[in-house]
Parts: C-alpha cells; structure tokens; sequence
C-alpha cells in the first residue's frame, strides 16, 4: 500500500455506479488503488465507465443488477463471495427520484419504486453483504442521502420519506455492529450536485452553478481514508 494508492488490495462496491456521483466514486476508488465492483441496471452505462477505470490504470469489475429484482442482491452478494473472501467498502449511491408531487397526489407505482430502490435494496444489501464486510475487519459503509431526508420539504415527501428511513436503517445497522467485526458506517449528504436526478427536479438550474459529482467522490474516498466515528455524518459544502 503505498500513499497514492491508499486502498491498494481492498474490495469496494459501488451501486448506482452507472453515472453521477456512482460512477465518479467508483472512478476515484479505484484511482487510489481499490478493486472495485460497479453496479447498476445499465450495462452500457457500466462498461463505459469501467473503461474509464482501466483506461486510467485501475481495476474494477462490473456486476449488473437491478435492485429492484426480487432475487437480485442475492445473486449479486452471492457472486461476490465466490470470487472475493471479504468486502472493504461499500458505497449505496442508487436512488430514485419520484416525481415531485403533493403528499396527496403521490403516484403509489413510483413511490414503491422509490421504496424499493431506497429502502428495501438498503436493507437486503446490508443483509447480503454483513458477513463480507465483518470479515474485512475494517469494513466500511457509506450511505449518500438528503437534506430532504431530515428536514422535510413541500412536494418532496415521496422521496424524502424514503431517505429518512434509508438513514435511520443506516444508524440502526451501525449501533449494532458498532462493536463486532469493526465495521464502520457514514452518511454523506452531497449537497446541490450536477447529475441527471438534479436536472429531473431542478429542470431550469444551470447545471454549472453546482458541483461536479467527483468533488463528492474525492470526499467519500477522504472520509474512507479518515477514522471516523460509526454514525458519521456531514454534509459535502456546496463551495471549495
């Protein structure tokens, strides 16, 4: 392990790797040594982004699922403990984005999707991948949310339900572990960012009046490389 290659030898998983703040933090994972596994549904998507990756002189593998799919985590953790004995970080970046409504007129099919892809791939996940992260003995866990999740916000419940309940699983998880297995949890929030989920809810925001989303993927791989206390939070600043 060297210093320009802090996570030389160490697994990560990222889902929602496919494009945003996923792809550039699997992008800068890998950049400073890490093996990563890059997931989501769109399989072009993902190999482009792990030509980027190897291009770059990293190493990453891509594992395409939807974790929208009943049995798909399974197949996925399942995959990953027949290759690898351990897993050193996972980043939950996937995320859907209903459509801004009033509570009143939440559609009930995007707010399940919005439950699934949030809440309940969370918790399988966390389910599917506990005993590799335990194994690392230095296992690491960090969550990306919103500032909706904690201060509600009109028009923004159907979403910001589900990031509310996405951060208490998170903190639930990480007083339980907190003294077995060395495994460590952080919620990022990363402020205004330029991604497509940002343009859907912000339609005539000038994109380059927010952040690029490697900025917050330099922050996740320097808090990963930081000995933060489990139950972590901060907020990425919306300026330098």
């Amino acid at each position: 392990m060297s210093d320009s290659k802090p996570f030389e030898g160490r697994l990560a998983l990222v889902t929602g790797a496919s494009k945003g703040i996923g792809a550039a933090t699997a992008q800068a994972l890998a950049a400073a040594g890490a093996h990563v596994i890059l997931t989501g549904r769109d399989v072009r998507a993902l190999e482009a982004v792990e030509d980027l990756i190897h291009d770059a002189g990293g190493q990453s593998t891509i594992a395409p699922v939807d974790l929208t799919e009943a049995d798909g985590i399974a197949r996925l953790a399942a995959a990953v403990a027949s290759r690898w004995d351990k897993l050193d970080i996972l980043v939950l970046s996937a995320a859907y984005l209903p459509m801004l409504t009033p509570v009143t007129q939440i559609d009930p099919k995007q707010f399940s999707t919005a439950i699934t892809t949030n809440l309940l791939s969370t918790q399988a996940l966390l389910a599917a991948f506990d005993p590799l992260l335990k194994r690392s003995g230095h296992g690491r866990i960090i969550g990306l949310t919103s500032s909706v999740g904690s201060a509600p916000r009109a028009y923004w419940a159907a979403y910001g339900s589900t990031k509310a309940a996405f951060e208490s699983l998170l903190d639930s998880y990480a007083a339980e572990v907190e003294k077995i297995g060395g495994v460590k949890v952080a919620i990022l929030d990363p402020g205004a960012t330029r991604t497509a989920m940002r343009a859907k809810a912000y339609p005539g925001e000038d994109p380059a009046t927010v952040k690029d989303p490697m900025r917050v993927a330099e922050r996740v791989v320097a808090l990963l490389s930081e000995d933060f206390a489990t139950g972590h939070r901060e907020r990425v600043p919306d300026s330098a």
